[in-house]
């Protein structure tokens, strides 16, 4: 049933109230494929996942179709793999819970991060020393134009930080319609290099962690840093972390002792966004009802009434002063519609 002027506020974590020229929630493969036969509109269709990762700044002139395709299975592939199965629409940190009951290991670093199966690989999501990429197998996609179903795998998606090709080529051109994880029945790796990690897993004694401590040390580690975005909304880290070349990452350091920083790609240094915005006086403060987290720079929030122009205006002054004190661009990790 498509609602025409739908309120969207529920339906992003920002907690904005704009509108949907139509609107309708997908339960099914053959609703949508319906839909693309007998539309004859020209509204453009939009795909909502948890709108988690999304900045409405105005009134939406589309058919917004609410990614709800439910389902979750699994079949052995050898004797320590097993191939996993969600629905799209399934919410990401649920479907990590239930992997993680079925004793697969793989997700457990990716706990409690905001947003929906299908939404995942478009971001290639990554917390704690592990990207979405590190564990996919494959997804199943809708083409919007003409209704065909396809199958992408890793190297089709063309992951990158933050990034796949959901985000540029095939932008707003298919519905993700299920996705598939090769993860770990038995022999898991664990992935506890991260440095937050390791130093809590030592303050609980935990020497020889498991899966199961991890994911608790995930979930302990972001609710003591991220906002839950039910009582304060927001969309997560803002920014992504910049990389910049070597010589230049030099002459900050020397300024700036004390400054973290990543190996990056190709010999250039990752450093924390939310370190730079910090350094630039901005944690804690805001501009109205628009401000930057208390507990962590990288977050953006919904104090209550703020409208998207206000944040996204308050993402480039930010942005701005970073550059101005370091020479470093910040790229936005959050859509922007």
């Amino acid at each position: 049933m498509l609602l025409k002027n739908h309120s969207l506020a529920q339906y992003n974590t920002f907690g904005i109230e704009v509108k949907a020229g139509q609107f309708m929630i997908l339960e099914s493969e053959r609703q949508l494929e319906e839909l693309i036969q007998s539309k004859t509109d020209h509204l453009p269709i939009f795909i909502l996942g948890g709108g988690s990762n999304l900045l409405f700044t105005k009134d939406l002139p589309y058919l917004v179709v609410k990614n709800a395709l439910s389902g979750r299975s699994f079949q052995r592939m050898t004797d320590e793999k097993v191939m996993v199965t969600a629905g799209a629409g399934e919410p990401w940190h649920d479907f990590v819970v239930w992997c993680l009951m079925q004793g697969f290991g793989g997700l457990e670093n990716l706990s409690l991060i905001p947003g929906t199966v299908g939404a995942a690989p478009i971001q290639n999501i990554g917390a704690y020393g592990v990207e979405l990429k590190d564990v996919f197998w494959e997804l199943a996609a809708i083409d919007l134009e003409t209704g065909e179903k396809k199958i992408f795998d890793r190297a089709q998606c063309r992951f990158g930080y933050r990034d796949s090709i959901f985000k540029n080529e095939l932008k707003d051109k298919f519905c993700i319609t299920e996705v598939s994880f090769l993860l770990t029945s038995s022999g898991h790796r664990i992935m506890d290099d991260y440095g937050a990690l390791q130093s809590l897993l030592k303050e609980h004694n935990i020497s020889q962690p498991t899966i199961y401590d991890i994911h608790r040390a995930v979930i302990e580690i972001r609710r003591s840093k991220l906002p839950d975005p039910t009582l304060l909304g927001n969309a997560g880290s803002f920014f992504k972390n910049p990389e910049v070349e070597r010589a230049h990452f030099e002459k900050i350091k020397a300024q700036f002792p004390d400054m973290p920083s990543y190996p990056g790609k190709d010999g250039w240094v990752k450093i924390p966004a939310g370190w730079l915005i910090e350094q630039c006086g901005w944690k804690g403060r805001r501009r109205g009802d628009a401000g930057c987290y208390e507990k962590q720079a990288l977050i953006l929030v919904n104090y209550g009434k703020a409208g998207g122009e206000e944040i996204k205006k308050l993402s480039d002054e930010i942005a701005n002063d970073v550059f101005k004190k370091f020479g470093v661009s910040l790229s936005r990790e959050v859509n922007i519609l």
